[in-house]
């Protein structure tokens, strides 16, 4: 005889996720916000991602919800990190004159993510599944 014990409370009849499920998707989506401010939110480096990755390799497995949400928090910050690093790249070959039009389009896109964050991180709290916009899918 098999038996399985599931490790969180299941989704109900309807798919509605557990509230263990929306809890951890909201970690995952705050966790970029938290990698962001340990590291300074230095061009958006590694940090962001870190959290969003860490928390979909534990409970891609077991949560369904939490896997989509931290596959799309994961993509998220991925693409965060790539347009962080290519204003860098525009300011150094620019030898630091790109910073006129590179420092302000940081933070803009600083800001629009703290945005964006807030609304997936409150949407997952609801159980309903962000689709961050313009962000490139790599993990699927």
């Amino acid at each position: 005889m098999n038996e399985t014990t599931p490790i969180s409370p299941p989704a109900d009849a309807a798919g509605t996720p557990s509230a263990d499920e929306k809890l951890w998707a909201l970690f995952a989506h705050l966790s970029i916000l938290v990698g962001g401010a340990i590291t300074g939110g230095w061009a958006f480096s590694i940090g962001c991602f870190v959290g969003p990755l860490i928390i979909w390799i534990i409970k891609k497995d077991t949560m369904p919800f939490v896997n989509d949400q931290a596959k799309e928090a994961l993509n998220f910050a991925i693409t965060l990190s790539i347009i962080g690093f290519a204003l860098l790249m525009i300011t150094i070959m620019s030898l630091g004159i790109g910073v006129i039009l590179t420092v302000p389009m940081l933070l803009f896109v600083g800001l629009g993510a703290l945005i964006l964050v807030i609304i997936a991180a409150v949407k997952a709290n609801e159980g309903v599944a962000y689709r961050y916009p313009l962000t490139i899918r790599l993990v699927n």
